[in-house]
């Protein structure tokens, strides 16, 4: 902590003859400040706290970093002196860190940024829009009262979701600083978080770039003439195989499977040579090129940081809203399409008195806003100070809200043309969910669309360019948070450090590209990530809101946007949002899913296997506290009170001020 100019240990703000600005910071101190005014080229000290101090432009004082030499925020300040008979302040140049803190202080100097606005927007929109927009908000809405299920999602984003998203964009953009050192400005007790989230991100780049692997393959075999899940003449068909879309007058019986199904079970994933997570059998070498291709288009992307997966988002983030207009379109003309929509919207009131119904909606809108990862963290450290996060928040949200709802759509439209195909309910088309819904169901409704070769190509580039700017976001959450956690090791190794990730990423993904590795994807996807990720964000919120200060932190984002949070977000942040995560975490943990995929039922070992793999995540937050008690000095009491105080002052570059007082 900086002390004051009127205490017997004084900062310098500058060396005597030299402009401040050579300092090249401004360091914002909570417990003391240093009023600059222009009288005479004189520096005034006075005391008081951040509310009294005069501001250079927004809270920071004109003072030089004064940079943790021994992890606690301890520094050394040479001592003022002055002849007793005079009131003359002398101060004196504190060399607190030598090298190491101007290496700290030019690395913050050197903070790479978006090349523009419009790349951050894209990103975040690109990370929040994923593939679970397309399946699973359609398949909730429709399982939950259709139309009135559109009452709790509202209601949740509005009070839960948003405000959420709101916090950590802030949070990221004014301390500047990844998912682990941040924590050392807001309260380093908790910064075990940091450590989950690394973890957390790197389980779901396990599983998550496998489902893009099968849209890779699909891709790939969408270059034909006849698309391959057409017809039931392949190698890998069985006698069951129907395809009712034939012109033959075939009936639908009980054991009867489609064609497309048929592909996607024996074909890509060949479930049917596993007998389960106890013996998984092989490994696909299809998929391990397409996921091999797969993480060298995602290393490229993001190895030299925002500068060039900014550029890259263009497209990933832009085309699937392309590919959904124009499958949209084609839904709408198709026979039966009326059938889908009124399915999907049809309000069922009733519906709206079952708790499972609440819980859904909030799961879903935190799930897919998501916050809690450590991206939006990462993205936001790299704006620049003054940016309006505000507006960004409530703009991607609704970008998000608005395409899960669209989604719906273009799916539904299909699922009532397969419905009157086959002559059926559209609930008995729609029993299928998660990633079935896209590569059995939409797969065999546009293979028998005219054109199918072209709606299938453009379809399942979607899908992929859907996954990759969220897989961006997942490893660009480790690498800045692992970055400013250890500067001295990676800061000039980002190429090499972003390597080693993505080849660690893939060698975890191995279990995912076995036979029965879509039983593997199911469980993490699961266990791995939703009640780990919902404890996660719990505790990150009772830390800002109940620790850090509502306070402090809407006086930290005044000092960006030059405006106030009204009570709604305060009361938000500090009461609705945490009740929120409560009720969804205890909701999952009271009844936890019952897992089945295609005919396998998982047994009772594979959810404690679940358990403990969310919980291996989040262990690291009560570990991080322990550890952090036992290292400080001081009684108990002492200890505590340190490791919930923030250790560093939070430092922007210069020139990224408006200055009026110096």
């Amino acid at each position: 902590e900086t002390a004051p100019l009127t205490s017997k240990k004084d900062v310098s703000d500058c060396n005597e003859g030299e402009d401040c600005k050579g300092n090249g910071l401004l360091v914002r101190n909570p417990k003391s400040a240093l009023r600059l005014v222009e009288d005479g080229n004189k520096v005034h000290p006075s005391q008081g706290d951040k509310g009294e101090a005069a501001q250079i432009s927004n809270g920071y004082s004109g003072v030089q970093s004064s940079v943790p030499c021994n992890g606690m925020g301890e520094v050394e300040d040479a001592q003022s002196t002055a002849p007793a008979a005079t009131t003359t302040t002398t101060t004196t140049t504190s060399t607190t860190c030598g090298a190491e803190g101007q290496q700290q202080l030019k690395e913050l100097e050197d903070r790479e940024t978006w090349s523009k606005k419009i790349d951050f927007l894209l990103s975040v929109i690109g990370y929040a829009v994923d593939l679970g927009n397309v399946w699973r908000f359609p398949y909730i809405c429709y399982q939950n009262g259709g139309g009135a299920f559109l009452i709790p999602y509202t209601i949740m984003a509005i009070f839960g979701g948003i405000p959420l998203f709101y916090m950590e964009l802030a949070l990221g953009q004014y301390h500047r600083n990844g998912c682990i050192s941040i924590w050392r400005k807001i309260c380093p007790i908790f910064k075990g978080i940091g450590f989950a989230i690394c973890i957390i991100d790197l389980y779901v780049a396990s599983y998550y770039n496998t489902i893009m692997a099968w849209a890779f393959y699909y891709l790939v075999s969408s270059f034909t003439a006849e698309l391959p899940w057409t017809s039931c003449t392949n190698a890998w068909n069985t006698g069951n195989c129907t395809n009712y879309f034939s012109k033959d007058n075939v009936s639908w019986s009980l054991h009867s499977i489609s064609p497309a199904e048929e592909f996607y079970t024996r074909q890509v994933l060949q479930v049917h040579r596993s007998n389960g997570l106890d013996d998984l059998g092989g490994i696909s070498w299809q998929l391990t090129l397409c996921l091999l291709l797969i993480f060298t288009i995602v290393y490229f992307s993001i190895w030299k940081g925002v500068k060039t997966s900014g550029k890259v988002v263009w497209v990933t983030a832009t085309f699937p809203y392309i590919i959904l207009l124009i499958l949209l379109v084609r839904g709408a003309t198709l026979p039966g399409a009326w059938r889908g929509v009124l399915y999907y919207l049809k309000p069922d009131w009733q519906k709206l008195l079952a708790t499972e119904v609440w819980v859904d909606a909030a799961a879903q809108i935190f799930f897919s806003l998501g916050p809690g990862f450590g991206v939006l963290l990462a993205y936001a450290s790299y704006n620049k100070f003054h940016n309006n996060c505000y507006q960004d928040a409530l703009v991607t949200s609704t970008v998000n809200c608005a395409t899960s709802f669209v989604s719906g759509f273009v799916i539904f439209t299909v699922l009532g043309y397969m419905a009157e195909m086959r002559n059926e309910d559209v609930s008995e088309v729609a029993k299928d969910t998660g990633p079935s819904l896209l590569f059995i169901t939409y797969a065999e409704a546009i293979a028998n669309m005219p054109a199918s070769t072209f709606f299938a190509i453009i379809f399942f580039l979607m899908l992929l360019t859907l996954g990759l700017d969220s897989t961006f976001a997942g490893l660009e959450g480790v690498i800045t948070g692992v970055l400013d956690e250890f500067p001295h090791v990676w800061s000039k190794r980002r190429e090499l450090f972003v390597l080693g990730l993505t080849i660690i990423c893939f060698l975890a993904s191995l279990a995912t590209l076995t036979f029965g590795g879509a039983y593997v994807v199911k469980l993490f996807e699961e266990y791995a990530t939703g009640p780990a990720v919902l404890t996660v964000v719990f505790l990150e919120a009772i830390a800002v809101a109940w620790f850090y200060g509502i306070t402090q932190f809407c006086n930290d984002v005044k000092e960006m946007l030059g405006f106030t949070p009204g009570w709604y977000w305060r009361v938000c942040w500090a009461a609705i949002s945490p009740i929120f995560l409560l009720f969804v975490t205890c909701s999952f943990l009271s009844n936890p899913p019952e897992l089945r995929l295609f005919d396998y039922n998982y047994p009772y070992w594979t959810t404690v296997v679940g358990y403990c793999i969310g919980t291996s995540s989040i262990i690291c937050i009560p570990i991080y506290m322990v550890y952090r008690l036992i290292i400080t000095p001081g009684t108990l009491k002492e200890r505590i009170l340190k490791s919930i105080t923030p250790e560093t002052a939070t430092e922007i570059p210069f020139g990224d001020i408006r200055m009026n007082a110096v």
